[in-house]
């Protein structure tokens, strides 16, 4: 029998305008470690995502990302403090106590995909 260990996963963000996306996920609290060939490598500590200079409406606009933290109210602050929904135009909701036993708000980057930023009850 095999050993079927994985050791990451990633998803293929699109992006409409690579060079203010990669600007928008360095506002929003992300660590862009590297930058080749139309793909930008971002991360937050464990958590990391591909951004790729490529774009099509139907992906991007039926793309939705969890991302999971410790303290939504501090990533809630962040995003509010970098006025992401001012300078790049997205919408920016208010955390929500969710039935599912989550405290969440939801953030679209400039190119329509949309962010779920959670934290566990």
């Amino acid at each position: 029998m095999s050993d079927l260990k994985a050791v990451e996963i990633k998803a293929f963000v699109p992006a409409r305008d690579f060079e203010l996306s990669k600007r928008f996920y360095t506002d929003f609290g992300f660590t862009m470690a590297s930058d080749t060939g139309g793909v930008a490598y971002f991360h937050v500590g464990e958590c990391s995502f591909l951004l790729q200079d490529f774009y099509d409406r139907a992906l991007a606009e039926n793309l939705m990302m969890h991302l999971l933290v410790e303290d939504v109210q501090a990533w809630r602050q962040q995003v509010g403090n970098s006025d992401l929904a001012g300078r790049y135009g997205v919408t920016v909701g208010d955390v929500t106590e969710q039935p599912w036993g989550m405290l969440d708000f939801v953030v679209s980057d400039p190119s329509g995909v949309l962010w779920r930023v959670a934290q566990n009850l």
